[in-house]
């Protein structure tokens, strides 16, 4: 499989570039990173450092630094101040972002990869509305694309109630982006909360006593205290790990259907809202793949062997 990840490095963004990373027939062939989570002033130092601690080379390139349109919220409440769960033992970097913007990065790889690329979006979509805006013939070229973002049940976590943060974050990207892809993948927010791993399971990994073991226990505390003692969460929650888990393995998927997917980019508390036409009422032909289920346990399995590899 042929990747690019493009990513806002938070904390369940580092846990699931990890587990490309570490997949024996996967070849991340670039990340691109953009504003979310996190700043993207943050975002780059925080990629170059998992490759830093997994000591793996792959192209980094920098993207845009805001919504297309809307002002900026970040994430930090769950993320912490630097997106890594304030990782306080970073390695000195040796790597650097490259010098091209991840804009014609994508374009290019699009080209040059023509049907061979796999592309997952692990937060909001704006370098890939930038792409389409540029070349509208840039979806046709992939493969496959895969985003962890959306509600499917208006059950959201921003202050627009029914939205999901990533598609909450830039609505004009996210509608530019699916209008343009005719074969998505979703996994939305409410197959994250339905398909956490629960405590011991999650502390199992965190016992792992390797450098990735120790890089995903020291990064992941902070969260999990909050999902855990401010939340009463059951489990730890893995929104994007589980967009990448089912990328990499598709045998995962236990339950998903295509659907028409849209955003709402008007209503005063529903903008951001992935609206789903379930009952194929619309006339628009289905363009997203909805996941509802999947195997969390052959999730869990994933992380013990990437966790366990170094």
């Amino acid at each position: 499989m042929k990747m690019v990840i493009d990513t806002d490095a938070g904390v369940d963004d580092a846990q699931a570039i990890m587990l490309a990373l570490t997949h024996p027939d996967v070849d991340v062939l670039a990340i691109t990173t953009l504003t979310g989570n996190v700043h993207i002033r943050q975002v780059n130092p925080n990629v170059l450092t998992i490759l830093e601690i997994m000591n793996r080379d792959v192209p980094v390139y920098a993207g845009i630094d805001r919504p297309l349109i809307q002002p900026w919220e970040d994430a930090a409440e769950f993320h912490g101040g630097d997106g890594l769960g304030d990782f306080r033992d970073r390695p000195p970097v040796t790597r650097s972002i490259a010098d091209e913007h991840a804009v014609p990065v994508l374009l290019r790889l699009s080209r040059e990869y023509m049907g061979e690329l796999t592309l997952i979006a692990l937060g909001p979509l704006t370098n890939l509305a930038a792409a389409i805006r540029l070349d509208p013939e840039f979806p046709a070229r992939i493969k496959q694309f895969v985003f962890m973002g959306g509600t499917i049940a208006a059950h959201g976590n921003t202050p627009n109630l029914t939205a999901e943060y990533n598609i909450y974050t830039d609505p004009e990207a996210a509608f530019i982006t699916l209008a343009a892809f005719e074969d998505a993948t979703m996994l939305s927010w409410e197959t994250t909360l339905a398909h956490g791993f629960t405590w011991d399971k999650f502390n199992a990994l965190c016992a792992i006593d390797t450098v990735n073991g120790r890089f995903f226990d020291k990064i992941s505390g902070k969260t999990a205290q909050r999902l855990q003692h401010t939340y009463s969460r059951p489990a730890y929650l893995l929104p994007d790990p589980l967009a990448m888990a089912v990328t990499l393995e598709p045998a995962l998927i236990r339950q998903s259907n295509k659907f028409f997917v849209t955003v709402e980019l008007n209503g005063q508390h529903t903008r951001g809202q992935t609206v789903i036409d379930y009952n194929h009422m619309s006339g628009h032909a289905s363009n997203v793949n909805v996941i509802q289920a999947l195997d969390t346990d052959g999730v869990h399995a994933m992380f013990v062997k990437a966790l366990s590899q170094s």
